[in-house]
């Protein structure tokens, strides 16, 4: 430490370059750190979403999510495997260890899902859902416009909006919700088809032979080659209606035993807004770890290139934006920070009585929040409402060390007896020494408090364990700057120190000995009303409300209906538009 002080004190220039560094690095760290507003709890998960048409509950888990449950045992690092299974679907998710690489993750479960796929049926749809959390959720919007119908709507954003925003970066997804997707019906005439003795799997079976492109080999003409190929794939109703469906003297067309037309897919459900009419919604999915404050300023961004190229009278309504709360947790933990230390360098002009003296504390502040940002990002956290709010938990410590310090050095200067005869340098490089080994013991003291958070395992850990290594990261910061940056600064800014005393502290002090001469005089009445303040502080504990997080109200509001599982499409519909 003594050697540590000394250099600082030899090489002020070269500490003050190093403080410089230090700010810079310290504000681009601050600006690559993920923001969001709470931590992400989730652990790595992996989930296998599946579509089993026609398959009831029992169907589904017997051929599907068994085959798929039992390849997927025995995966290194696999913590829990659930399967929920419904009419036509089954969701599997596994979970893994906490730091497990989600990559490496998905590949193991692709290789064991490749390997069950053929023996699952064929009909199945579906795979591995994007790589996003519970909380990937970070923009919703509406496509509005009063001359385009459901189907239309549902359309442009599911192949020209939703393939513009999957570009941001950020983006795991776009899903497209409500609305109805458009299809091309055949409706057979039973009558027609008995009359051409042609049957519904004939009617199939020709529909699909004459939907696809073929090549035929290659012709060759001079000194090119041309590629043959047969077009068939069906690109309108006319292409469908031509379709021949029995050769003979007169071929007998799709035209001519069925009625052809534009259609919509069965719905499982609806979007409705502001219970007013139905809508179409998409909802913007971050990846897992992404900036949320940047995935939106993307998609915002995107939105706003997008928006002239739509069809005439398009309205791209957002209705959720995760910015808002984003924004708003870090408004709360920068307000409660400014305050914290305007307050700090206020009682440090106070008490210290010298405004060169508080700014040399002060400057501790910003460069430990700095040095705790490159200290966050080497580290891989993201800076949200517990981290952030362990900084601000840390700001009246971390000028703790500063302060002892900087009062020593102001102590040695007004009332050194070899002043004078010694260069300042060294009386303060004396003052420093003097206090640093206290120094140093009390905020390791402080720092090993801490240390047990690191140990929080599961979701305590993921809240709280950023906190612990916030304010780690900051006092241990505070304290290498407090015994190199602090009196280099000392030697530069405390020209003259005054010999009086600041004015409120001797008046405290006028107030304070009388009152410390009286409790060491009645020492057993001092100490039973200590016990009974430590015991009613015990009983106020049990009455103080707890909880887990802190409540964040962001301002928006989510209604829900519940219904019951038979609930029926049109009745769902009926009771949101209510």
């Amino acid at each position: 430490i003594t050697r540590l002080i000394q250099f600082s004190l030899a090489k002020r220039m070269f500490i003050l370059i190093l403080a410089t560094l230090l700010t810079g690095m310290g504000w681009y760290a601050f600006k690559q750190i993920p923001i969001d507003a709470f931590p992400d709890v989730a652990s790595t998960q992996v989930k296998i979403i599946l579509k089993a048409p026609g398959m009831t509950p029992e169907e589904v888990e017997s051929r599907v999510a068994v085959p798929i449950e039992t390849e997927m045992l025995g995966i290194p690092k696999q913590e829990m495997l659930r399967t929920t299974v419904k009419y036509g679907i089954v969701d599997i998710t596994l979970t893994f260890n906490d730091g497990t690489d989600i990559y490496w993750a998905r590949q193991q479960v692709a290789e064991r899902l490749t390997g069950v796929m053929s023996e699952l049926p064929a009909s199945l749809e579906g795979g591995m859902a994007p790589i996003t959390t519970p909380l990937g959720e970070m923009f919703q919007f509406t496509v509005d416009n009063p001359n385009m119908s459901l189907m239309e709507r549902k359309s442009l954003l599911e192949w020209v909006v939703r393939p513009a925003l999957r570009t941001v970066s950020g983006v795991a997804d776009v899903n497209v919700l409500g609305g109805v997707t458009r299809s091309y019906e055949i409706v057979p005439d039973p009558v027609r088809m008995s009359a051409a003795g042609i049957t519904i799997d004939v009617l199939k079976a020709k529909i699909e032979a004459n939907n696809r492109n073929d090549g035929a080999g290659r012709l060759s003409e001079g000194g090119e080659v041309l590629l043959v190929r047969t077009e068939g794939n069906i690109t309108s109703l006319d292409d469908l209606r031509a379709i021949v469906i029995k050769d003979g003297s007169t071929p007998i067309r799709v035209s001519d035993i069925a009625d052809v037309r534009i259609g919509e897919m069965s719905r499982n459900g609806v979007v409705t807004e502001s219970g007013k009419a139905e809508a179409v919604e998409g909802l913007v999915l971050g990846l897992a770890g992404a900036n949320a404050r940047q995935v939106v300023a993307g998609v915002e961004q995107k939105i706003a290139e997008l928006t002239p190229t739509l069809p005439k009278g398009t309205k791209i309504k957002v209705f959720y934006n995760r910015a808002d709360l984003v924004n708003k947790a870090v408004h709360t933990v920068t307000k409660s920070l400014g305050e914290a230390i305007v307050l700090v360098l206020i009682l440090l002009g106070v008490f210290l009585g010298n405004l060169r003296a508080a700014i040399t504390v002060a400057v501790i502040l910003p460069l430990s929040a700095l040095s705790t940002f490159i200290l966050m990002r080497q580290f891989g956290m993201s800076a949200n409402l517990m981290s952030l709010g362990g900084l601000a938990i840390a700001i009246g410590m971390l000028v703790d060390a500063a302060v002892v310090v900087v009062e020593n050095v102001v102590q040695h200067l007004a009332y050194d007896p070899s002043k004078g005869k010694l260069p300042r340098l060294h009386i303060v490089y004396r003052a420093v020494r003097e206090v640093a080994a206290p120094v140093v013991t009390g905020m390791l003291i402080i720092i090993i408090v801490f240390l047990p958070l690191l140990t929080l395992q599961g979701m305590e850990g993921k809240f709280f364990v950023p906190v612990a290594m916030t304010i780690v990261f900051a006092l241990a910061s505070s304290l290498l700057l407090s015994l190199t940056v602090i009196p280099v600064l000392a030697t530069l800014l405390l020209k003259s120190v005054s010999h009086e005393e600041p004015w409120l502290p001797r008046q405290l002090l006028r107030l304070y000995e009388p009152l410390l001469n009286k409790a060491f005089l009645n020492q057993k009445i001092v100490m039973v009303g200590a016990v009974l303040m430590l015991a009613l502080a015990g009983v106020l504990y049990t009455q103080v409300g707890k909880t887990f997080i802190p409540a964040m109200d962001e301002g928006d509001i989510v209604m829900g209906i519940e219904k019951l599982p038979s609930v029926s499409l049109e009745e769902t519909k009926a009771l949101d538009l209510k």
